[in-house]
């Protein structure tokens, strides 16, 4: 049975670690450079389709206890008039809902999956992946990082399988493509926060709002409490660089190819001040949810550049692949970083189970993969079904009061109609089932 090495132990490599134990391997290891799991990123969507895989892997249970049930998306004007609204999840005619939750604690149950399942030594905190040589025979030699607080060792290790799983800034990435350079910046800000609220005033409903160039995505993630009657809320803001005079002067910094707009590296996930931010969405008030009151509810606030990666012709080199972020990471458009990430991990067990040879398990993995992900990533760059917002500024900078006066109903079916073709999550083919079914294993 080969030993596995996934590094990274985000939602791609936990998942894959889990999908991996239950087509029959044992031998695994994630390690990951963190040492604690840190609210980062703040609230996540699932979309159907990839809660389909995790309740195949035993963890829709478990999952739903800290999330909460997408019921409803809609599409705001930055003038406050409605552009559209769709059912989502079991509402909308999928076997299985959508859920929102915060990022933690997904990472929580699938690492508690892990440690259950696979014995807590499969899981190794603190220990990160600095560089990859590839061998003749097609396997991978791995410098590993080992870090204790201010103690640092390097060790080397020669798994039969390698998985890079290490995010947008993945060395493994790095080593099958060292031309590549960092992740192009598209000149956009993204301010994310978590605030605790009245249920009453976060709304039952997830909303993306805005104009060409502002956005806002508001949605609880968790029940109200019944003590409190507080739900914790995920809000995302999207604002060009250039508007705003402290980001320009943070960012004012030259990339490694000459590029002015180049993000500065150190600053990723930068706390700014919530009373920095407040200013840029003053008035802004949908479906009665208010911006400004979510983010005076906010503890804090942090700031990402929107980046990306270019779609790559090969994830795959002998015994070594990439997954999740690492392989695609996409604009956060459409609910679907996440989403992609637990589906690899799925089709990667079992092509793996499917194939005794790894090299022609990962490649028919890749192949599976990487095509409908590089149209995903390129449905992003182009805003996804996010789009309805521009067309709506468009064609009525003012607002309106009949939304179909603006857009069609058949066109609005059509947009998110085809982005949902794109990623494979439109209700029939979702509710076909796993395309990864495999005889199922007792899952602990």
């Amino acid at each position: 049975m080969p030993q596995i090495l996934i590094a990274g132990g985000g939602i791609a490599g936990l998942t894959a670690a889990l999908s991996l134990h239950a087509a029959g391997f044992e031998r695994i290891t994630v390690v990951e450079a963190v040492r604690e799991n840190l609210p980062v990123g703040a609230g996540l969507n699932i979309m159907p389709n990839a809660v389909r895989e995790l309740d195949a892997l035993g963890l829709l249970d478990p999952l739903e206890e800290r999330a909460v049930r997408t019921r409803e998306l809609r599409y705001y004007h930055r003038s406050g008039a409605l552009i559209s609204r769709e059912a989502r999840g079991l509402d909308a005619g999928y076997h299985w809902p959508q859920l929102s939750v915060a990022r933690a604690e997904l990472q929580t149950v699938l690492a508690d999956a892990v440690v259950r399942r696979l014995g807590r030594a499969a899981l190794v905190p603190g220990v990160r992946v600095t560089g990859v040589d590839t061998l003749p025979d097609g396997g991978a030699r791995v410098q590993l990082e080992h870090r204790d607080g201010e103690q640092r060792a390097r060790t080397c290790l020669e798994p039969d399988v390698l998985i890079g799983a290490d995010g947008i800034r993945s060395a493994v990435r790095a080593a099958l493509n060292p031309r590549e350079g960092a992740p192009p910046w598209n000149g956009m800000l993204v301010w994310r926060g978590v605030s605790r609220m009245p249920a009453a005033a976060a709304g039952e409903f997830m909303f993306i709002a805005g104009d060409d160039r502002q956005k806002a995505v508001v949605y609880p993630m968790t029940e109200p409490d019944p003590m409190t009657g507080d739900t914790l809320v995920n809000w995302a803001l999207a604002i060009p660089a250039d508007d705003v005079p402290e980001a320009r002067a943070a960012h004012a910094t030259r990339g490694e190819r000459g590029d002015d707009r180049a993000y500065a590296y150190g600053d990723w996930n930068r706390p700014v001040p919530v009373a920095q931010i407040l200013p840029y969405y003053e008035g802004w008030e949908f479906g009665g949810v208010s911006v400004p009151e979510v983010l005076k509810a906010a503890d804090a606030a942090y700031e990402y550049p929107m980046v990306d990666r270019e779609p790559l012709e090969r994830w795959t080199l002998g015994r070594t692949t990439l997954i999740g972020d690492a392989a695609h990471a996409m604009y956060p458009i459409g609910s679907n970083g996440a989403t992609q990430s637990i589906v690899d991990g799925r089709a990667l067990g079992y092509a793996m189970a499917l194939n005794p040879d790894p090299a022609v398990a990962l490649a028919l993995y890749e192949a599976d993969r990487r095509p409908a992900t590089a149209e995903l990533q390129r449905a992003n760059r182009r805003l996804g079904p996010e789009v309805v917002i521009n067309l709506a500024h468009e064609r009525a900078p003012g607002g309106f009061a009949d939304v179909h006066d603006v857009i069609p109903p058949d066109e609005l079916a059509r947009i998110a109609a085809r982005y949902a073709a794109t990623g494979a999550f439109d209700p029939q083919t979702v509710n076909q089932g796993s395309p990864y079914r495999l005889t199922p294993r007792s899952l602990p």
